[in-house]
C-alpha cells in the first residue's frame, strides 16, 4: 500500500490487515499507532505514514501506550524481497546489528557500511542503528513487564549499552520511566487478576519462564502447523505434548550466547481478553483479524531473548501475508478451493537452519535424527520432559565417523563454503546446497523454502517447461503456500516441490489432479520431509 489516502482509509476503517506493514502518527499529539488503533480518527492534515517503527520514533514520535505498535507482526515484505534492503532487515531482526554492528551488519551483506546506511534510510526512513535501537526498546519492555530483573541487569540484557542509553531511549520512546512502565503493567495484572510474573529461574521470571504472546495477522491454521510439526518432531529436540486441539509445542535453542527451552500453545478457541498484559500483543485481534500464539521462552542469558522470539516466529511463519497469498493464490481455477478450505494456511520456517539442513540430508524417520542428536548433541544440564539435548552444530558432525553426505554438508556449513544465517543470500545458498555430493537440487529447493523462509520456491521458479512456468508464475511470489495446499490436499507426494504434474491441469477437476499425484513416484527428498 503506497498510496497515502489508501493508509488513511485503512486507519480509519482500523484495518488489522495492515498493522507492520506500515505506521502512522498525529503531529497534534506526537505518538505513532498501527493502523488497527481503536482510538479516535485523527484528522487527514495531522496524520504522517512511515513504512517502520523506526522511521517514527527518528522523527520524534512515541509509541501509543494504547495499542501498542511495537507488538504488530513483521512486514511479509521482508520475507519475499532477496535485496539488500529485505536481507539486511532479516539480518537485523535475528540481532547482527547489537552482536556485531553496523560494520558487521555490512560485512555479511557484501556492501560498505555507508552503502547499507543509505539504501535503508532511503526506503524505510531510518538506518541500520535506528531500527536496532527500536528493536531493544520493545526486548527491553517485555523484560519491564514479564520478568523481576534489576532494571540494571535488564537493560544489558536487551542489549543497551549504558543504563543512561537505556533510560533515555525509554522514556523518547514510550514517554515513561522503566520503572514506571513496570508499575503500569503490574497495574493491569491486578485489574485484570492475571498471576504476577515472579521470580524463579535462571531468568527471573515465571517457573514456565517469560511468557510472550506472538502476534500474526489475518487467519491461521494453527491444527495444520501443530500437525506439521508434530509428525517431524525429533526425540530428545522437539516434542509435542496434548491432544489435538490443546497440544503444546516444545524445543530445545542453541542461541548466541546460550541456550533456551521454548513452548508454544496450540489455542483451544477464541479469546475474549482485548489484551494480554504484557508481552507481544496483538490487541487488534477480532476473528480473523489477526491473533497471537502463547509462547514462554526459558533462557540462559536473557541477551538471546530477541533472536529465540525471531526464530520462533520464523518456525510459525507468522509474519506472513494471508491476504495477500488468498488474492494471488484464490484466483487459480486449480488452488481456489483449497484456499477457501483452509484460510490461513502457512508455510512453517525452521528455528534453526543448519540443523534443519542435516536433517533434510540426513533423510529417514525423525528418529534417524534423534540417533544423530545422542551420538553428538550437547546434553541438557537438567532433562525437561522429552527434551534431553540441543542439535549437534556442524563443527561437531564434521568427524569421519560421520556419515556422508552429511558431513560433506556439515564441513560445508562449517567453513563457510554454503550460508544459511537469516539474511542469505537465498539464490547463492541454494546454488551451493544443490552441488554437494549427496544433496541435489530439489532437497536444495525444500531447505531454502523452510530454512531460509523462501514463500516463493518450486523447480518452476526458474526452469522447466513452458507450461509449468506459466502455472507457478500465477502463483509467485507465494509458491511455497500453493506446494502447502497442494500437499495437504494430496496433490502433491510429500517433500516434492516440482509443479509439473499441474502444469497442464489447471483447470482440472480435483480428483483427476489427486490421480496425477498419486500416481506420480515421490522424490528423493520426500523420504526426508518428516523429518524437516
Amino acid at each position: 500500500m503506497r498510496d497515502d489516502d489508501a493508509r488513511y482509509e485503512a486507519v480509519s476503517s482500523r484495518d488489522a490487515r495492515f498493522d507492520g506493514e506500515f505506521f502512522f502518527a498525529v503531529v497534534t499529539t506526537g505518538i505513532y499507532c498501527r493502523p488497527s488503533c481503536p482510538a479516535v480518527t485523527p484528522k487527514r492534515v495531522n496524520v504522517r505514514f512511515f513504512v517502520s517503527a523506526a522511521a517514527a520514533q527518528a522523527a520524534g514520535f512515541r509509541a501509543c501506550r494504547r495499542c501498542r505498535p511495537d507488538a504488530v507482526p513483521g512486514s511479509a515484505e521482508w520475507n519475499v524481497r532477496a535485496d539488500l534492503v529485505g536481507r539486511a532487515m532479516r539480518f537485523i531482526g535475528d540481532g547482527v546489528v547489537d552482536r556485531e554492528g553496523v560494520g558487521g551488519l555490512a560485512r555479511r551483506l557484501g556492501y560498505s557500511a555507508r552503502q547499507v546506511q543509505r539504501q535503508l534510510t532511503a526506503e524505510l526512513g531510518a538506518g541500520p542503528v535506528a531500527l536496532a535501537r527500536a528493536r531493544r526498546a520493545h526486548t527491553a519492555r517485555v523484560l519491564l513487564q514479564t520478568t523481576d530483573l534489576p532494571v540494571t541487569e535488564l537493560a544489558f540484557a536487551a542489549g543497551f549499552a549504558s543504563i543512561r542509553q537505556f533510560n533515555d531511549t525509554m522514556r523518547e520512546i514510550y514517554a515513561g520511566t522503566p520503572s514506571e512502565l513496570r508499575a503500569a503493567a503490574a497495574g493491569r495484572r491486578g485489574r485484570t487478576g492475571a498471576p504476577s510474573q515472579g521470580a524463579g529461574g535462571g531468568s527471573r521470571s515465571a517457573p514456565g519462564g517469560i511468557a510472550l504472546r506472538l502476534a500474526y495477522r489475518g487467519p491461521y491454521a494453527t491444527a495444520e502447523i501443530f500437525d506439521f510439526l508434530q509428525v517431524r518432531a525429533v526425540p530428545g529436540v522437539e516434542e509435542v505434548r496434548g491432544s489435538h486441539g490443546t497440544r503444546t509445542y516444545r524445543r530445545t535453542l542453541l542461541l548466541t550466547y546460550g541456550s533456551g527451552i521454548a513452548e508454544v500453545d496450540e489455542p483451544t478457541g477464541p479469546r475474549t481478553r482485548k489484551r494480554p498484559p504484557a508481552g507481544l500483543v496483538c490487541p487488534a485481534a477480532r476473528g480473523a483479524d489477526g491473533g497471537w500464539l502463547e509462547c514462554r521462552l526459558r533462557l540462559t542469558d536473557l541477551r538471546d531473548l530477541s533472536t529465540a522470539v525471531q526464530r520462533m516466529r520464523r518456525l510459525f511463519d507468522l509474519d506472513a501475508d494471508p491476504y495477500a497469498v488468498a488474492e494471488r493464490l484464490g484466483a487459480d481455477p486449480a488452488l481456489g478451493p483449497l484456499v477457501a478450505a483452509r484460510p490461513g494456511l502457512r508455510s512453517p520456517g525452521a528455528a534453526d537452519p543448519e540443523e534443519l539442513a542435516v536433517r533434510i540430508v540426513l533423510g529417514g524417520p525423525p528418529e534417524r535424527a534423534a540417533e544423530l542428536v545422542r551420538a553428538y548433541g550437547k546434553p541438557l544440564d537438567a532433562v525437561d520432559g522429552g527434551l534431553t539435548h540441543l542439535f549437534p552444530t556442524p563443527g561437531e558432525l564434521t568427524g569421519e565417523e560421520v556419515a556422508e553426505p552429511v558431513r560433506t554438508l556439515c564441513t560445508a556449513l562449517a567453513d563457510g563454503t554454503v550460508v544459511l544465517d537469516a539474511g542469505a543470500d537465498r539464490y547463492a545458498a541454494e546454488r551451493a546446497l544443490a552441488a554437494l555430493p549427496g544433496v541435489g537440487a530439489k532437497a536444495a529447493a525444500y531447505i531454502r523454502m523452510r530454512a531460509l523462509g523462501d514463500p516463493d520456491v518450486g523447480d518452476a521458479r526458474e526452469g522447466g517447461p513452458a507450461g509449468e512456468r506459466a502455472v507457478a508464475g500465477a502463483w509467485r511470489p507465494w509458491g511455497a503456500y500453493a506446494v502447502h495446499h497442494l500437499w495437504r490436499a494430496g496433490l502433491l507426494p510429500a517433500g516434492e516441490l516440482s509443479m509439473g504434474e499441474l502444469s497442464g491441469c489447471a483447470g482440472a477437476l480435483p480428483g483427476r489432479a489427486e490421480e496425477a499425484g498419486r500416481g506420480r513416484e515421490a522424490a528423493p527428498v520426500a523420504a526426508a520431509a518428516p523429518v524437516g
